[in-house]
């Protein structure tokens, strides 16, 4: 079956984030611009999950729900198929997000003061997490050797050897630097993280988004029993088949303990069970969607390279870093000698360009533009001539 990745889809007056804003910002903006921000794509979702949904609906009335023994099944093979590891029913806690996971872990598996460990430039609800749960922040950053994103291994030993760390945030694949991180550096991180006992959340939302010629390897995969019993692996079908709005994520939690204390930190807000929508959403995504999936990655990867052939052709000064995995391309525009604020300021009112700004990623991420190529490619050649053209008046 040959799905539709062409079609543009107009999500002007429906809620949709990254498009509210940008009307916010300039309500007069052209019809045919489209938002490159906010994670998540400007695709029709997979026919399989439509329908999967309006089976639900007509089925009966919506009721609270709880996971069934399909959705455990679905969520497992899911894993075993596509990650080879097969992880224990009982481990799953079921959460109406990522984000609200790492929230709580931050909040329910540390104390007030301890330390947690980030790997800048990274997705912001890390940092956010730490600061709003009242514990401290210990950069890990990132590091470029030979044009390639890599973890810096002694500054990270050095830092998980503080008395207060407690935690570290792995983000795999990584976003927004797009890499995928090999076993060899999964294993270094585990041995670190596991020699001055300090728990690993690996956040594998990105984890089925991967580009040719590289494979995503799960903490879980990798690691033994007993290493597993100081982690929490954090995924679900949101970002893989465009369903964050369903809000359904899919937490392993092997540790009897730290389950309990994660599980806990819902129920005192009783949150334990998630909408309707989300388990069959999941479900049908899980079950019957790896095709269209195929076809995603495909028209993310030929968008990578066109956009790696514009600055080439057009801008050899940009740095395009290697996409490996995720959607998500991360784009230095520093040789343009430009502040962030005016970075930002061009992109949005010259080039008609909604990016997200790499700031928001951390200090690393001045001056850098991540693009969202979960979209149509007619969409991202469109946005880049804009951005030719406002360049050239410019003489960048």
């Amino acid at each position: 079956m040959q799905y539709d990745f062409t079609s543009r889809v107009n999500r002007r007056g429906v809620g949709a984030m990254k498009w509210d804003e940008m009307l916010r910002e300039n309500p007069s903006i052209p019809s045919d611009v489209i938002p490159l921000s906010v994670a998540d794509m400007e695709f029709v979702n997979p026919p399989e999950v439509k329908r999967a949904l309006h089976e639900f609906i007509d089925a009966g009335p919506l009721g609270y729900t709880r996971p069934t023994d399909r959705f455990y099944s679905s969520v497992i093979d899911w894993q075993v198929r596509r990650h080879g590891w097969v992880p224990q029913r009982d481990w799953i806690v079921t959460t109406p997000g990522v984000v609200p996971a790492v929230f709580n872990a931050v909040r329910e598996l540390t104390n007030p003061g301890d330390g947690v460990i980030i790997q800048t430039p990274v997705y912001y609800p890390f940092e956010l997490a730490v600061a709003s749960g009242k514990r401290t922040l210990i950069e890990n950053p990132l590091k470029v050797v030979d044009g390639r994103y890599e973890m810096d291994f002694e500054d990270l030993a050095r830092k998980a050897a503080l008395p207060e760390a407690k935690l570290l945030i792995l983000c795999s694949p990584h976003n927004p630097v797009g890499r995928v991180w090999t076993v060899a550096e999964l294993r270094k991180l585990i041995d670190i993280c596991m020699a001055n006992d300090v728990l690993i959340l690996s956040d594998e939302i990105h984890n089925d988004l991967i580009m040719p010629g590289n494979s995503h390897v799960t903490l879980g995969s990798i690691a033994s029993d007993e290493e597993l019993r100081s982690m929490v692996i954090c995924t679900a079908p949101s970002k893989t088949f465009n369903l964050a709005g369903v809000q359904c994520s899919v937490i392993f939690i092997p540790d009897d303990v730290l389950r309990s204390r994660f599980k806990a930190g819902f129920e005192s807000l009783k949150l334990s069970n998630l909408n309707a929508f989300a388990y069959i959403a999941c479900e049908a995504a899980y079950d019957r969607c790896e095709a269209w999936l195929s076809q995603l990655i495909d028209v993310v990867w030929t968008n990578f390279s066109v956009l790696v052939d514009w600055a080439s052709r057009s801008h050899p000064e940009l740095v395009v870093y290697e996409l490996q995995g995720t959607y998500l391309a991360w784009v230095d525009f520093g040789a343009w000698g430009i502040t962030p604020v005016e970075l930002k300021d061009f992109m949005r009112n010259e080039a008609l360009l909604w990016l997200d700004e790499g700031e928001m990623f951390g200090k690393a991420g001045r001056c850098f533009e991540r693009f969202n190529l979960a979209c149509p490619t007619t969409v991202l050649e469109d946005s880049l001539t804009r951005l030719d053209a406002a360049a050239a008046k410019r003489g960048f």
